[in-house]
């Protein structure tokens, strides 16, 4: 690892000013968790790096105004450990509770997952079925960004030079299930190899979101139309299942094959289409449900 220039800034403004100082040669550190790793391989090689832990304006985790704001700092063991998350986004709760292990939790954030941008990312998948809106900062000022328009591509977003993600906002709703299960290939620490997550409400309305098996999450829009103002039956949920394979373009790596991901999905769907009915009916909490 190159020496570097560590930062640690205390308001949102010098952290600004100093990304903008050294521009590409600079990274945001949240967790670490990623971060590190690449430094200590060589793949990412910063003059600076600028620690957001201290700014306190991005320490908060709360519901008002009809909806539920994660700041940048909140770690994921932190949302796992919050009765509010675990009621009003249960599928974002099972997906804290899936992410690597009790140590790598104390430190990374759903902030820093969602910057990072691989394809795996545990925080995709139930970010998109709840239209999660992405709060941006930069020398420029401020805009909010829709989730589904965050992701450009494999470790690519539309962050500028100078920005960075100051938190997010998740609406809330109400009489409704959602799940969010996970395929690994062990129990412990592993990335997915495929995530599903969806949702729907007491009108029948579904969304339907898959992770790890194309360059971004991405929404089954197809069978989340087929299956509007219907009351679900296990044949739907197969029918609906086969339906949200054409939105996704999985590829064979060292963790699964593309052949394998695609009959997982299919399985994955179908059953979480079966528990999140089964969640707004019976108002059961969130589990977790990594599917190996």
């Amino acid at each position: 690892m190159d020496n570097f220039r560590y930062i640690k800034p205390s308001t949102l403004d010098e952290a600004i000013s100093s990304k903008s100082e050294f521009g590409k040669k600079a990274n945001f550190l949240l967790g670490g968790t990623d971060l590190f790793i690449a430094m200590d391989k060589g793949v990412t090689v910063p003059d600076a790096v600028i620690d957001l832990k201290g700014i306190k304006e991005l320490k908060y985790l709360e519901e008002r105004d009809g909806a539920v704001f994660i700041g940048a700092t909140v770690t994921w063991t932190e949302m796992l450990e919050s009765e509010m998350i675990k009621k009003s986004v249960p599928a974002l709760w099972e997906a804290a509770d899936l992410v690597a292990s009790v140590g790598v939790r104390n430190t990374a954030t759903l902030i820093g997952n969602i910057c990072n941008a691989v394809p795996s990312l545990e925080g995709g998948a139930p970010l998109y079925v709840r239209e999660a809106v992405v709060f941006i900062e930069g020398k420029g000022g401020k805009r909010e960004v829709s989730i589904k328009d965050f992701f450009t591509g494999v470790k690519r977003t539309v962050l500028k030079e100078d920005e960075m993600v100051t938190g997010l906002k998740v609406p809330v709703e109400k009489d409704f299930g959602e799940v969010y299960i996970k395929m690994g290939r062990y129990e412990g620490e592993d990335l997915a190899q495929a995530g599903v997550s969806v949702f729907v409400d007491k009108n029948n309305n579904y969304r339907i979101s898959l992770s790890a098996v194309a360059v971004t999450p991405v929404r089954a829009t197809k069978a989340e139309d087929f299956l509007k103002g219907k009351k679900l039956t296990e044949e739907l949920a197969a029918e609906a299942a086969e339906l949200a394979l054409e939105a996704i373009s999985p590829i064979s790596d060292l963790r699964s094959s593309k052949e394998y991901r695609i009959h997982m999905c299919r399985i994955m769907v179908k059953r979480g289409l079966i528990a999140s009915v089964s969640r707004m009916e019976t108002g059961v909490p969130a589990l977790s449900t990594r599917l190996i």
